[in-house]
Order: structure tokens, then C-alpha cells, then sequence
């Protein structure tokens, strides 16, 4: 009796041990499988983040590279927009030239150029006006605004153009810009116009800007070279002269400075060795002067006529000026009558053209009997 409840309880011991040991292997599994689960989740929760901080630094790599693209094109375009290498000029500004034209004014250039084209010219004068401003340059006074704006436009403008005009001046740049400076000084010197204030100094810019390309015009080339009508930076000036011209407040101040520049240069022919080096440059800027004055009236005269501003104080200056070129080129007849011959042509298309225009009339009639007197002159 007493073995068979030992041997109970010892089952019973052997039973609650093996309970106790697969509860606690249960435990432990279960215990492990949870640490397990842990594991595992922190270890996908830091891939994604992982993953998500790769993302993010690759979309960044490719902003910053899209912004240094961004970046490159500007200062691409920028320059482009300073010099445009392959842009050749559309405007067909340079058309006739050396050959009269019948065009009237108002047919060149004026509607063949857009905002765009004025505000990177604009951009481009006044960011190489900067490198030439001085303490001497005027100031603007907040009285006149604008006024001020506009002749520091034309300011801007004259100096550009004449820069572009020089001797080792860049060829492309000339004919890219040259167009655009025309057409902003006509723009400028309208507005001028139209308030009327100050005119002495818009005459001294304009007065300025003439005299400086004729100058350029007539300068040769320095060394060995052969000088070329044909391929001269002076025969495209003398055609920007003449553009330039077409607009009266130019025109007339033009033709009063090359007719001076004729009678200086007619006295100074007058007593030079033939022989000279320099006597053929000269030789050559006299045609050149005597063909612009022809060019200026034959184009220009009667549409200057028919402008409201005209100046009939000027036109009777230049008038006289003109005469007395004739009369200075007169002298060289025996050296070499083809001044006198192109003068004299010069001054027959003059007095054809106003005796045909009836507001000239108001001149004063000695200065009309004079350029009168060539009217059968061809």
C-alpha cells in the first residue's frame, strides 16, 4: 500500500517536472520568438530608414546638379547674350552699301528689332559705360529725372558706338551692335527732343559723336598693310554716318562737320608734296567725305523737309558750309579736277532738291541765290 502511493507520487513529481520543463521551454520559445520578431522589425524599420536617407541624398546630388547646369546655362547665355558668336545680324543694316538708296525714312532698321534686342543692349553699354565713369560725369538731379535718363541713355549709347567703331574693334561685334546703338540713339534723341530742355548739351553729344567717326573714318591703316575701300572699317563707318544722318538733328550737323573737314582738308592737299606718304589716305578721305555729303542730301534731304523739327537756322549753315567746300576744293582744280567735278555734282543735287521744296523759302535768300546758282549743274 505504502509502495504504490510512492511510486504515485513519484509519477506524479515526474509528471510536474516534465510540465514545469515544457512550460518553461514553451516560455523560452515563446520568449525567443518575440526577441526574434524585435529584431527583426528594428532591422527592416532601419533599412527603411536607411533607404529613405539614400533616396533623400540622391535627389539632393541631382538638384544640385541641375542647379550648376542651371547655373552654367546662365553664365552661358549670358555671354552669348554679350557677344553672340554665331548670331549674325538679320536687319540687313549694312544692305547698299556705298550704293544710293531710294529707301525714305522710316524703311531702314526701326521695326526689325525687338524689346529683347534693346535690353541686352542696353545691359551691354551700360555694363562697359562702368569701366569708363569718371568723377567728372554729371550727376542726375532728382529735379529732372527724366530727362537725365535719357541723355545718360545717349550718353551710354554715343560711347558704345564709338567704341565699336574703332581700329581693332572685333568685326562680328560691329555688325551685331552697331545696328542696335543707331537705333537707341534715335530713340533717346527723340525723347530729348520732344522735352526740349537743355538742347545745348544733346548738340554737344551729337556734335561729339560725328566728329569722332568722321576721324575714324578717314584713319588709315597703321603699318604695312594695304588700305581697301572695299574691306575698310572706314567704308562702314562712312555707311553708320549715313544712318545715322537719316534722323535731321544728325543729318544736318553731319554734313555742316564733313563740309569743314573738306575745306580743311582741300587747304591742306593744296599745299602737300604729292609725293607724301600720306597723300593718298588724304586723297582717298576726300572722295570719301564728298560721296557721304552726297549720299546725306540726295537720301535725306526732302524727307527732313517734310519734319515739323526741322532747323532752318542749321540748314542755312551747312548750306554756306558746303559752298565755301566747294569754293576750297575749287583751288585744287589743276592738282586734280575730280574734287571740283564730284562738288560740283554734289552741289547741282542740292540746289535741284530745294528749289523743288517750297518751306525753304523762309531761308535767308542770299544763302538760297548761292546753292541756287548750281541748279544747272550735274
Amino acid at each position: 500500500m505504502s509502495s504504490s502511493v510512492a511510486e504515485a507520487n513519484h509519477t506524479e513529481k515526474e509528471e510536474s517536472l516534465r510540465l514545469a520543463i515544457a512550460v518553461s521551454l514553451l516560455r523560452s520559445k515563446f520568449q525567443n520568438h518575440q526577441s526574434s520578431s524585435s529584431t527583426s522589425r528594428c532591422y527592416v524599420s532601419s533599412e527603411s530608414d536607411a533607404l529613405r536617407w539614400k533616396q533623400k541624398a540622391k535627389e539632393r546630388k541631382k538638384e544640385i546638379i541641375r542647379l550648376q547646369e542651371d547655373l552654367k546655362d546662365a553664365e552661358s547665355s549670358f555671354h552669348r547674350d554679350l557677344f553672340p558668336a554665331n548670331a549674325s545680324c538679320k536687319c540687313y543694316f549694312f544692305d547698299n552699301l556705298g550704293v544710293f538708296s531710294g529707301r525714305r525714312i522710316g524703311e531702314a532698321s526701326e521695326s526689325r528689332f525687338n524689346d529683347v534686342l534693346r535690353r541686352r543692349f542696353l545691359r551691354l553699354a551700360r555694363r562697359r559705360s562702368r569701366r569708363k565713369l569718371t568723377q567728372s560725369s554729371q550727376r542726375l538731379q532728382p529735379s529732372e529725372p527724366d530727362y537725365e535718363e535719357e541723355a545718360e541713355h545717349l550718353r551710354i549709347s554715343i560711347d558704345f558706338l564709338l567704341e565699336l567703331s574703332e581700329a581693332d574693334s572685333n568685326d562680328s561685334n560691329f555688325s551685331n551692335w552697331s545696328h542696335q546703338a543707331v537705333d537707341f540713339i534715335f530713340a533717346s534723341l527723340k525723347k530729348l527732343i520732344s522735352m526740349g530742355r537743355n538742347l545745348e548739351s544733346v548738340e554737344e553729344s551729337i556734335s561729339f559723336m560725328i566728329t569722332q567717326l568722321i576721324t575714324r573714318m578717314c584713319t588709315p591703316f597703321k603699318g604695312n598693310e594695304v588700305k581697301q575701300l572695299e574691306t575698310s572699317v572706314g567704308f562702314y563707318v562712312q555707311h553708320l554716318i549715313r544712318k545715322l544722318g537719316s534722323e535731321p538733328f544728325i543729318g544736318q550737323r553731319a554734313i555742316f562737320a564733313i563740309s569743314q573737314r573738306i575745306s580743311i582738308l582741300a587747304e591742306n592737299l593744296l599745299f602737300m608734296d604729292p609725293f607724301d606718304e600720306s597723300f593718298p589716305e588724304m586723297d582717298e578721305c576726300m572722295f570719301i567725305l564728298i560721296q557721304l555729303i552726297e549720299f546725306l542730301i540726295c537720301d535725306y534731304l526732302l524727307p527732313w523737309a517734310e519734319n515739323e523739327a526741322f532747323d532752318n537756322v542749321m540748314f542755312e549753315e551747312w548750306i554756306a558750309s558746303v559752298v565755301h567746300a566747294r569754293k576750297a576744293v575749287k583751288a585744287l582744280e589743276e592738282r586734280n579736277g575730280l574734287y571740283l567735278l564730284y562738288m560740283d555734282r554734289v552741289t547741282g543735287e542740292l540746289a535741284k532738291r530745294v528749289g523743288q521744296i517750297t518751306s525753304f523759302r523762309e531761308v535767308e535768300p542770299a544763302i538760297l541765290d548761292k546753292i541756287l546758282a548750281y541748279q544747272e549743274i550735274e
